[in-house]
This record gives C-alpha cells, structure tokens and sequence, in this order.
C-alpha cells in the first residue's frame, strides 16, 4: 500500500517540496507519495485529524502553521518544543510526533558557504517567527554567542528570546534601530517572507550602513536572488539565498520518516532546474 506523504500552509501551492520528495521515493525505490495540502488556519486542527484517520505517514509544516500546530500533537520533539516551532511530524504507531529540521539545515547550509569559524562573529537575525526560531534556538544552542534580532514588533523578538531555554547574550531592536548599527554586524540572516516571489520589490531592511565584507543570507530561495541580496552584492557583501537550508532541511525531514538521509546536492538541482535558475 503506497505510503502517503505532504506539507501543509497557506498559501502552499508554489512549494517545490513535493517535487524533490518524490524524486527521492522514486529513487530509493519506496512506495510512497508526496502531496502539498492547502490548509488555512481556521481549519488546523481539522486538517491534523484528517491525515491521522487516513493514515498520513508524515508531513511538512509551513507558513503560518509551525507554532499554531503544537497543541495539536501528540508529542513534540525535545529541541522543537524548544524552539516553539514544527516543520516536521512522523506518524509513529498513529501518533503525530513533531520535530524543526529548520535550525539544523540551515546551521548545515551556513557552515557549507561560510567558511569561517562563526565563534566570534556578530549576527543579526531578520525576523521572530517560525523559521526565526528554529535558526536563533539552534545557534545559541551551538554555543553562538553574538546573536541580536531585528523585528518589526520588538515585543515578538522579546518573546523570542524569552521563550529559548538556552544561554545567550542577544540584543533586541527594531527594524530601524537595527539599520542604524548594520556596521556592528559580521553576518544578517533575513528570516521573514519579505521579498518572496511573488512580492519580490520587497526588502525587510536597507543595507546603507552594511560592512562590505558582511556575509548577508535570506532564506527565500524564490526568487534566487532576492532584492536584499541584490542590494547586499551591490556593496560587494557575500550572499547566501535560501536553496542550502531548504534542501538540508528537506533531507533532515526524509530522513526521519525513512531512515534514509538523500543526497542533498540532487535536491538542490531538482529546485534550480523548477526555478529555471542558477546558484548565487
């Protein structure tokens, strides 16, 4: 019997995810599918029961679901419920267990472009929601201690750094405060949608005072090339677009429901080519 797999959020019918995933089960000659469910938040909680009785084997969890599905676990993963965040849910014997690959595929992707020991380096993180929380609890976590946050509602980015058990030293700013200080920083990671295809005109911050030997990442892989980028490359920072953390993540995913971790550098093809466009 073929083994049913998705991701949910709203909206969800730009992701590429089922477009690798099935390349994968295709590959590793598994009987399985992968499907993208359009879920709104009012139907949630219907949406979860619904795969449980049909007997989802698991799936992926997107914008705007990833701390709104908690309650409607069964379990959560330990560094998850740290984070206050799921991208990831395994059927386990009928019941749904959720777990973030976000921060850990991201770390992968950062660690794979910077080559650089990230110790001693100062960091701005872009954004407090579900994505930013994965990132931020991971790298505090790996012992990272320069991490600050720019968010358009300072109480959200407060919460942020509240709600994460471990140790750190972050500042928190608004956006405009954080534009201001841009100089102080070694390394910006845009977290939030802002510039996302199909609103590409769009940039979460300006980048007047960017050190011209930043490294800016923004984890928006459609467009490749976001206008943050862009913007960043014109001061002749280094750029990082979203395409590594995806497809990291995406393997982190496959691998907990199979066993199996995929090559990832076929993932990133498989997006390139449905993008139609090349590595930054």
């Amino acid at each position: 019997m073929i083994k049913v797999y998705g991701v949910i959020g709203d909206p969800i019918s730009h992701s590429v995810s089922p477009d690798i995933h099935n390349d994968a089960f295709s590959r590793y000659n598994l009987n399985s599918f992968y499907h993208h469910f359009h879920v709104t938040p009012t139907k949630l909680e219907d949406a979860v029961k619904g795969m449980k009785a049909i007997g989802v084997r698991g799936f992926n969890v997107t914008i705007p679901h990833k701390t709104a599905i908690i309650p409607h676990l069964d379990e959560v993963d330990e560094t998850a419920r740290a984070i206050g965040a799921v991208n990831t849910v395994v059927n386990r014997n009928g019941r749904f267990v959720g777990y973030n690959t976000d921060g850990f595929g991201y770390l992968l992707a950062l660690k794979e472009e910077y080559n650089q020991s990230l110790d001693d380096k100062r960091i701005l993180l872009i954004g407090a929601g579900g994505a930013a929380r994965g990132i931020y609890c991971t790298l505090v976590k790996e012992g990272i201690a320069n991490v600050d946050i720019a968010n358009r509602t300072v109480e959200k980015a407060k919460e942020l750094v509240n709600d994460c058990p471990y140790e750190n030293h972050t500042r928190v700013f608004s956006i405009h405060e954080a534009e201001t200080n841009l100089n102080q920083y070694d390394i910006l990671i845009n977290t939030t949608p802002e510039g996302m295809s199909p609103h590409t005109e769009r940039m979460p911050l300006q980048l007047h005072k960017l050190k011209n030997d930043a490294f800016v990442s923004d984890i928006i892989y459609n467009p490749l090339k976001t206008k943050l980028l862009e913007a960043a490359e014109q001061k002749q920072a280094m750029i990082q677009n979203g395409l590594g953390m995806f497809a990291f993540q995406a393997a982190l995913a496959f691998e907990i429901w199979t066993g199996i971790f995929p090559e990832v550098e076929r993932m990133k093809q498989i997006v390139l080519n449905k993008l139609g466009g090349t590595e930054c």
